[in-house]
C-alpha cells in the first residue's frame, strides 16, 4: 500500500505519503491564497524525499472539506486526475476528521476551522476516531453556549477565543494524520466519502440577477 494524501480545504497546503503503517513523507505550507500554485510542487517534494516516483501510489485519499470554494476544489480535482490517470481509487474524508485525529484526544471535543465570514466549520467528537455531528457552518457566538466547557482543535479556536477559551493543538491540517486516519478505515474496511466538496454554503461570486442594460449611442 502507498497512500498520496492531500488536503486544501484549509489555508495548510498538505501532501503525505503513507505506506500502510506509517507517513513515509510529508509537506505543508500554510498560505489561505495560493493552493494552486503550491499542491503539485508539494507533491513532487514528497515523492523525491520518499525517494519514489507517482506510478507507485495505489491509493489517493483526500480532504473533501468543509472549506471555501476556491482552495477546497484545487485539492479535490487534483486527486480526481491522479486517480484517472494512475487507475487507483480516491478516498474522500472529511477534513475535520482528519484534524480530530492528529489531536489524540480521546474525551468529548470540538473541532472548528475558519470559515470567514466571522464564522467557522466546526463539528463535534467522541473521541480522535469518532465524530458524533455533521460539519456545519455558525458563527461562534451563537455556538458557544452549547459547547461550552469542550476543547476546541484548530484555527477556529485561535482566531475566537472569547467564544473557544479551550483551545487545543493542532491548528492546521496535516496530510500525514489523514492518511493514517484512512489506512486504518482501509485496514477496517470502513466507507469512506465521495470525493466530492463539502461546501456547506453558496460559493462567494455569483451571477448577477439583474444585468445593467447598455445601449450604443
Amino acid at each position: 500500500m502507498l497512500l498520496l494524501a492531500m488536503d486544501t480545504a484549509t489555508p495548510a497546503v498538505t501532501v503525505a505519503l503513507h505506506d500502510g503503517d506509517s507517513v513515509v513523507a510529508e509537506a505543508r505550507q500554510i498560505d489561505a491564497r495560493r493552493h494552486g500554485e503550491l499542491l503539485l510542487p508539494a507533491v513532487d517534494r514528497v515523492l523525491a524525499e520518499a525517494g519514489l516516483k507517482l506510478d507507485a501510489v495505489t491509493g489517493i485519499v483526500v480532504g473533501v472539506g468543509p472549506g471555501p470554494y476556491t482552495g477546497l476544489r484545487v485539492g479535490l480535482v487534483t486527486a480526481a486526475t491522479f486517480s484517472s490517470a494512475l487507475g487507483v481509487p480516491v478516498h474522500g474524508l472529511c477534513t475535520l476528521d482528519g484534524l480530530a485525529y492528529a489531536s489524540g484526544i480521546e474525551e468529548p471535543f470540538v473541532v472548528a476551522t475558519d470559515a470567514r465570514r466571522k464564522e467557522v466549520y466546526w463539528a463535534r467528537y467522541e473521541n480522535s476516531r469518532t465524530r458524533v455531528t455533521d460539519a456545519a457552518v455558525d458563527r461562534p457566538a451563537e455556538i458557544a453556549e452549547q459547547l461550552a466547557g469542550l476543547p476546541v482543535v484548530g484555527a477556529g479556536a485561535r482566531l475566537y477565543p472569547e467564544a473557544f477559551p479551550d483551545a487545543r493543538d493542532p491548528e492546521h491540517q496535516s496530510a500525514g494524520a489523514l492518511a493514517a486516519l484512512a489506512a486504518e478505515r482501509l485496514a477496517a474496511g470502513a466507507e469512506f466519502l465521495d470525493p466530492l466538496p463539502m461546501y456547506l454554503r453558496r460559493p462567494d461570486a455569483q451571477v448577477p440577477k439583474n444585468y445593467k442594460v447598455v445601449t450604443p449611442k
